[in-house]
């Protein structure tokens, strides 16, 4: 076993694939210590700046005097404390649904959920661009998958058409997208999807990742901001982003929710998060909601760094595409070297020969720290 492990992790350097851990040794925030080394910080899905918030700290330090650090079981047998019900309320008040359910990652809420939904005789149909989970989910599920080029809806109606002709009358067709792509940080048109959805009598599931706590009016997400929240049967978001926690969330139904509970594998056999973990949330949410000026700061600096760098500014996430790994990660040394921490994106995470840097704006970023780094990318 040994050579065969040696022999992949030999032919993984040689493409310039490799990947080693970094160490961390300060909270997330606009500077991080890395190795020993400080360094302006543009890794993080960290949007707001709330991974390291003080008031979500007491949160954190609260819910452990009264809970402890662990949940002890799964929620089905003695884990659903008090602070995973309350923010699954908080979660759904704040999502406009019925009901929401808390799960372990982001993962485990695509693979307890489309599994349960589809098998064999169904179809789901994805962006070709979504996210690792929801393909794997999507195999899991035994489903027939269709998959359309990346936002191409023509190629999208063709295969809800497809799908509506050939259906037995049971089964179940389900449209999955990302609403912010976490890779190219470019969006989907969510009205006309749904519009689609409709007219082929299929299901509709968002994932929100990326766009809970920064798109819409309140920071509901993209579908908020599209005004489309109604037309969503399964909405899939993210605590460890924008939130500044960690799990992942579905909302919707009281029905679906209920189903969940008594269907998701990863949810049925998970010890529940963390008490703290589920505190820290709540916190967040409270805060994004009653802190509108979070969400200004952020575009702000969104807006200000494209405009430095001659584009048009849509999400948080901007790609440097640049194509040949080897380049990738040596474009990504000479920022390290000045700095600025952005690591190289390379394959599987994007297609070969796609490799890229991916810069993550956050509200906590100063004007000089962007102005800085976008110089450094072009004199790169």
């Amino acid at each position: 076993m040994k050579k065969f492990l040696e022999h992949k992790l030999a032919e993984a350097k040689r493409q310039n694939l490799y990947r080693r851990l970094r160490k961390v040794e300060s909270a997330q925030g606009p500077v991080v210590t890395v190795s020993g080394r400080r360094l302006h910080n543009f890794s993080s899905n960290d949007y707001l700046g709330l991974a390291a918030d003080p008031e979500l700290k007491k949160a954190a330090a609260a819910a452990i005097r009264k809970f402890g650090t662990g949940a002890g079981a799964s929620r089905l047998i003695s884990g659903n404390l008090g602070p995973c019900s309350h923010l699954e309320l908080e979660l759904a008040r704040f999502k406009q649904t019925e009901a929401a359910l808390v799960f372990n990652s982001g993962y485990a809420a695509a693979m307890g959920t489309i599994p349960s939904l589809l098998g064999p005789g169904d179809t789901v149909i994805v962006d070709k661009l979504c996210h690792a989970c929801i393909i794997d989910a999507s195999r899991q599920s035994g489903a027939t998958i269709r998959v359309y080029p990346h936002l191409n809806l023509k190629k999208l109606e063709e295969h809800l058409a497809w799908a509506n002709r050939s259906k037995d009358p049971n089964s179940n067709i389900l449209v999955v997208t990302e609403t912010v792509f976490s890779m190219d940080g470019d969006i989907a048109p969510l009205d006309r999807i749904a519009e689609l959805k409709n007219k082929y009598r299929a299901w509709l599931m968002i994932d929100e990742a990326h766009a809970t706590g920064v798109f819409g009016k309140n920071g509901r997400g993209l579908a908020e901001q599209f005004g489309v929240e109604n037309e969503v049967e399964i909405t899939m978001s993210t605590l460890g982003k924008a939130l500044g926690s960690a799990g992942g969330t579905i909302s919707g139904s009281r029905a679906l929710v209920d189903f969940l509970i008594n269907h998701a594998r990863s949810f049925i056999f998970s010890t529940g998060l963390p008490p703290a973990t589920c505190a820290v949330a709540t916190a967040a949410l409270k805060k994004i909601h009653g802190s509108p000026s979070l969400r200004k700061r952020l575009w702000d600096n969104i807006a200000l760094f494209c405009k430095r760098l001659g584009r048009d500014p849509v999400s948080p996430i901007i790609p440097v595409e640049i194509g040949d790994e080897a380049r990738a990660v040596d474009v990504s040394r000479k920022l390290w070297e000045a700095g600025f921490f952005v690591p190289a994106i390379r394959f599987p995470t994007v297609s070969r020969g796609k490799a890229r840097l991916r810069v993550s704006i956050s509200a906590a970023h100063s004007k000089k720290q962007l102005e800085e780094l976008a110089d450094q990318l072009k004199k790169i």
